[in-house]
């Protein structure tokens, strides 16, 4: 049986690496890939554990495994701009039959599994549970398990398949749970005992959990955004950050307007006579410059990811205790919205090292340090603010309300204040210097002028209102009214139960288990206090966020939400009992060991490779023939295909190198090629022309000839 397992796994990964259908028509993966991938690896496991005494709980593990990993096929996830979704009932029945019936087949298993075993789980739980605790837990597992649709219709069918498919799930983890043999058991105490529990001297930011935990989510970060990201923005905001970034690096404030302004048009770059620059606070393109100047801008988040596991272990262990910050750092270790977003460009990452460095100062500030901490505190909330206003703001209230609560108790010294008064002020005051050297007020920020001029007066603004909104196609209803924003708290939430950890079950039945039924301490008050600022201020501005990369725009709420899943795992070891504890943890290995081998390749291949369309051909291209010091037109749309190949401009648009330009129309691309006569010139086909990569038209031609020979794109 081993050996026969062993030559099925190899044959699925042969079959995953040369079947045409797992491959797009240029031959990259899709998201089906991860399918067979996943039935490879269930193979091999079967196979190392077929004649020991874990024999059966990893059969309940395989079929954990595929259930997901045929659940996944059937999400209409993809790179296009929206939030994900299953599929149609009706269009899985046509064209994916087989994984209904694998989900029938699982729900047999699961409930002939369960036979005879229903009483027990009906007494365990009455034994622990209220009605109202059971209710609420229902309610947050269910209902969190699709998000809105416009048609409510396919929202409620929709809700149901998916909550009854997480239902299932977590029926099997139980039974997986409950097959483990008392031996191994007992094996698994003694490992999660060394692991979490010794040595308990050693200081927090040297506990080798913690450190290793900060390498892994550094290097799988790092890996993605070389493999998956190809070490290129993909949003709207990555391409002004990189170019804010670059022109910071070189140590300017601005750039010379563009030849042909229409011809070089970017989002989130505002041309104001002469100057051309983004308008998007300073401090994230300011740390981002550090990484251009070293020639890896690509590895300052993956770096900042590390970083911050490194920084949430002491903050969890200062607050809780040793146990808990081990568990918390190897959540975060195995957790896609956390590793995810460390691969990006974007500014999140960077603002959750801000809240924690502003976190750990504080405790200090409590343990003595008192000017120091309050300083680390204050510039921290200062650079928060300087990267996401909102978040910086939010922070600044939290942080002030308590450092001045722990003044009046004498808890800590009133230096510790002043010191964190002074340097939020003096980090407030570059804030407001930046905004005068960019609009010439101080009070207006560069990034409202830009969405005033270029959509509206209040669009970006907070509140409700008609005139809020800058029109896109995800934003729920024009303007912004509380039910908006409810629609907004919704799609959020269901981010987070997807991508908190990838788990077939939801992210947030742990979450929901500890705050229902768990005893909570002050800390667990600070970190609800976190989620609840972070909530109420964005409830009031139009935009969730979107689709990229999770609630993104509730980020900072990472940790509570990690801490709280540690916390409902204690609370479920303790309620399962002396003996049976290490099931509780077994069974969470198994989802996160899922997460692991489904969920991460899935969202890396499926959705953020090539993500909204943006591709790095042009660098590509580019060494291929030689373009040098010409002119490239590309045809196609403002993004993906121009923004695709503007992060690639000089900085001097007259500089030896090849300038990209928007081939937008006939008029400017006549005026364009008029500003660079001198150059050849070379067109290329973008994505949304090609339907695939940037593919070169034409080239080399004479500036003359374009302008007589060739039409409108």
């Amino acid at each position: 049986m081993r050996v026969l397992c062993g030559i099925a796994s190899a044959l699925l990964a042969a079959w995953a690496l040369f079947d045409p259908r797992f491959r797009n028509s240029e031959g990259i993966p899709t998201g089906a890939i991860c399918l067979p991938f996943s039935l490879a690896v269930a193979g091999v496991t079967v196979s190392l554990a077929w004649r020991t005494a874990w024999r059966k709980p990893v059969l309940w593990f395989v079929l954990l495994l595929t259930g997901q990993a045929v659940s996944l096929q059937m999400i209409d996830a993809g790179t296009r701009l929206h939030y994900q979704h299953y599929r149609p009932i009706t269009w899985i029945l046509a064209y994916q039959p087989w994984h209904l019936a694998f989900v029938l087949v699982q729900a047999v298993v699961v409930a002939f599994g369960f036979r005879g075993r229903w009483s027990a789980v009906r007494d365990w739980l009455g034994a622990h549970f209220r009605w109202w605790q059971l209710a609420g837990i229902a309610a947050v597992f269910w209902l969190t398990a699709a998000t809105v649709s416009a048609d409510v219709r396919r929202y409620v069918v929709e809700l149901i398949f998916a909550a009854f498919l997480q239902t299932l799930s977590l029926g099997n983890v139980v039974l997986l749970a409950w097959s483990i043999p008392e031996p191994q058991l007992s094996a698994v105490r003694e490992r999660l005992s060394q692991w979490l529990d010794q040595p308990a001297s050693l200081s927090p930011i040297r506990d080798p959990v913690v450190v290793w935990a900060a390498v892994w989510v550094s290097l799988v970060a790092a890996f993605l955004s070389v493999v998956s990201y190809e070490r290129h923005p993909h949003i709207p905001d990555e391409v002004a950050y990189v170019i804010h970034a670059r022109y910071f690096s070189e140590g300017r404030l601005t750039l010379e307007a563009p030849p042909v302004p229409e011809a070089f048009d970017v989002d989130l770059m505002d041309l104001d006579g002469e100057r051309w620059f983004s308008p998007v606070p300073p401090g994230w393109p300011a740390i981002l410059a550090i990484g251009m100047a070293l020639g890896v801008p690509w590895l300052v988040n993956p770096f900042l990811a590390g970083i911050n596991t490194l920084l949430a272990g002491v903050v969890i262990r200062h607050l809780y205790d040793l146990r808990l910050a081990r568990r918390c750092v190897l959540l975060l270790a195995v957790s896609p919205w956390h590793v995810l977003m460390g691969m990006n460009l974007m500014t999140h990452t960077a603002a959750l090292t801000c809240a924690l460095l502003v976190a750990l100062g504080m405790l200090r500030a409590q343990q003595g340090a008192a000017v120091r901490g309050g300083l680390q505190s204050g510039l921290a909330t200062g650079l928060a603010a300087l990267i996401r206003p909102l978040e910086g703001f939010t922070l600044g209230l939290l942080g002030g309300a308590w450092i001045l609560i722990q003044a009046i108790r004498r808890l800590v010294r009133l230096p510790a204040l002043l010191a964190y008064a002074a340097a939020a002020a003096l980090t407030t005051g570059t804030t407001l210097y930046y905004n005068r050297l960019l609009t010439g007020d101080p009070l207006t920020f560069p990034i409202m002028a830009y969405t005033d001029k270029r959509y509206g007066l209040h669009s970006n603004a907070l509140g409700f209102g008609p005139d809020r909104g800058l029109g896109w196609p995800i934003d729920p209803n024009p303007g912004h009214t509380p039910l908006d924003a409810l629609i907004n708290a919704n799609l959020n939430t269901f981010s987070i139960n997807i991508e908190l950890f990838g788990w077939s079950t939801g992210s947030l039945l742990l979450v929901a288990l500890f705050l229902l039924v768990g005893r909570l301490k002050p800390a667990d008050w600070m970190m609800l206090a976190l989620c609840t600022a972070i909530f109420t201020v964005h409830f009031f501005y139009y935009f969730s966020g979107g689709p990229d990369f999770g609630a993104r725009y509730w980020f900072l709420m990472l940790t509570p939400c990690v801490v709280f899943a540690a916390r409902g795992l204690d609370w479920l070891c303790r309620a399962l009992g002396p003996g049976n504890d290490g099931r509780a943890v077994a069974a969470t290995a198994a989802l996160a060991l899922m997460a692991l081998v489904n969920y991460f390749p899935w969202r890396a291949v499926d959705k953020y490779h090539h993500y909204e369309g943006m591709r790095p051909d042009v660098r590509c291209l580019s060494r291929k023939h030689n373009f040098g010091r010409s002119l490239v037109l590309i045809r196609g749309e403002r993004h993906p295909d121009y923004a695709s190949a503007a992060v690639y401009n000089p900085l001097d648009l007259r500089a030896p190198a090849p300038i990209y330009a928007w081939d937008r129309s006939a008029a400017v691309r006549r005026r364009v090629v008029e500003a660079y006569r001198d150059r050849p010139v070379w067109i290329l086909e973008g994505p949304t022309v090609t339907g695939a990569g940037f593919r070169v038209k034409t080239g080399p031609l004479q500036a003359t000839d374009v302008l007589t020979s060739h039409g409108t794109p």
